[in-house]
């Protein structure tokens, strides 16, 4: 038996769709007012640039850590050894589970492709081999782990292991994580490690290629980065970053539940992060900047933002634009030479500089601009020289005059 639905159901229905689009755009605005709440032990998003935290779940809380330990690996290794260092691979007796580049014992590899097998197959062999080849044994490369963690103010962080199995000793916080990565991010060759997708080991015979296990780079076109982590102890752990329209983000999430549940963490608190900060262009290609004079033949010479710079800005912050160029330029100058530049600063801190490039060719001055500017110049002192001289020939001339009236008495 079949029934149809009554007039007030009618209207129940078609006011419900007429709301549920307006309920959803809602959601949004609300998402960008409040940051993501996760289940996760501890979490937080920072500004990569300055810092700044945007939002934060129990920060400085230490905790396990598991692979993400390896960001220190990477960071000490990088400061001791030359990236094109050959080392030969190390012995390493894995247990069950292990995440494994795959080296063999002995095998030449250069520290830039142990780099690679480290951050993106998250390699406890790399890291072993990173360690000795940099301190000749664990324990010396531990204690150097320990001594940059210092250094760089890591006050919630300490290492056991270079390569992040659960041990007494061995943890950090979601805080001092991403400060470590902001460090790391400033080096350009981690940088594009943590960006690849995959890698071909080119020191290797014959040459291999790996793939990241990173799902967090399969998400948005604008992650970049950077790190994951597993075992019984830490949970799922991953430190994420992300950069788009001259904003750069740095995430992380330590102790989630569920390996979906950091990857999807990361990319809400970045997403959110970046929904707090509003795009500005104070510097647009083209725009002239400065107009120093030209030496010799008189005029002005438009010096030319090389290209745009943009930056994000959350409210309240100021953005102010610097200019270092010379006040006079002399030719010959041919077209596009550096000559200056413009800096941006947010809040006082750097955030980017552009060159400054003419705008057209400046040719030699000839002998008669140089004369002619010569005197231009200085012609308060030609005719402050040339009064004296004359004053100089008036008094010679009026004393030989006395001399000859003196001796025309005598005679």
């Amino acid at each position: 038996m079949s029934s149809r639905p009554g007039g007030a159901a009618l209207l129940l229905a078609l006011l419900g769709c007429l709301l549920l689009p307006a309920l959803a755009g809602a959601a949004p605005a609300l998402a960008a007012d409040h940051p993501p709440q996760l289940q996760s032990r501890s979490w937080g998003v920072i500004d990569a640039r300055s810092g700044d935290v945007l939002a934060s779940h129990s920060l400085n809380e230490s905790l396990p850590i598991a692979s993400t330990t390896k960001l220190m690996t990477a960071y000490v290794a990088m400061k001791e050894m030359p990236l094109d260092k050959i080392v030969r691979a190390q012995p390493y007796d894995a247990e069950y589970g292990e995440s494994l580049m795959g080296l063999r014992t002995g095998q030449r590899i250069s520290v830039r492709d142990l780099l690679y097998g480290l951050i993106l197959r998250s390699g406890n062999d790399a890291a072993h081999t990173l360690a000795i080849s940099a301190a000749g044994s664990e324990a010396r490369f531990v204690a150097q782990m320990n001594r940059y963690a210092a250094a760089l103010g890591l006050s919630h962080t300490h290492y056991a292991n270079p390569v992040g199995l659960d041990q007494k000793g061995n943890y950090s916080s979601a805080g001092d994580l991403m400060t470590l990565t902001q460090h790391l991010l400033r080096e350009p060759a981690f940088a594009e490690i943590a960006d690849s997708r995959s890698a071909v080991l080119r020191s290797l015979h014959p040459r291999r290629r790996i793939e990241s296990i990173n799902e967090l780079l399969q998400m948005a076109p604008w992650v970049t980065g950077v790190k994951t982590g597993h075992t019984f102890g830490a949970l799922y752990v991953e430190v994420g970053s992300g950069q788009k329209h001259g904003i750069s983000l740095i995430s992380a999430v330590v102790g989630a539940w569920t390996d979906e549940e950091r990857f999807d963490g990361n990319l809400a608190l970045l997403e959110w992060g970046f929904g707090q900060y509003r795009h500005a262009l104070p510097i647009r290609r083209g725009q002239d900047l400065a107009d120093p004079e030209i030496r010799y033949t008189g005029g002005e010479l438009p010096l030319r933002a090389q290209q745009n710079l943009a930056v994000g800005i959350r409210p309240g912050q100021h953005v102010q634009v610097r200019v270092d160029a010379p006040d006079e330029v002399e030719g010959p100058l041919l077209k596009e030479v550096k000559l200056g530049e413009a800096t941006v600063y947010v809040d006082g801190r750097k955030v980017g500089s552009v060159a400054l490039r003419n705008g057209r060719v400046v040719p030699k001055a000839s002998s008669f601009d140089r004369a002619r500017a010569f005197f231009a110049d200085n012609w308060i002192p030609i005719a402050a020289a040339l009064f004296v001289i004359l004053m100089i020939a008036l008094i010679l001339r009026y004393q030989s005059f006395r001399r000859k009236e003196a001796r025309r008495e005598v005679w």
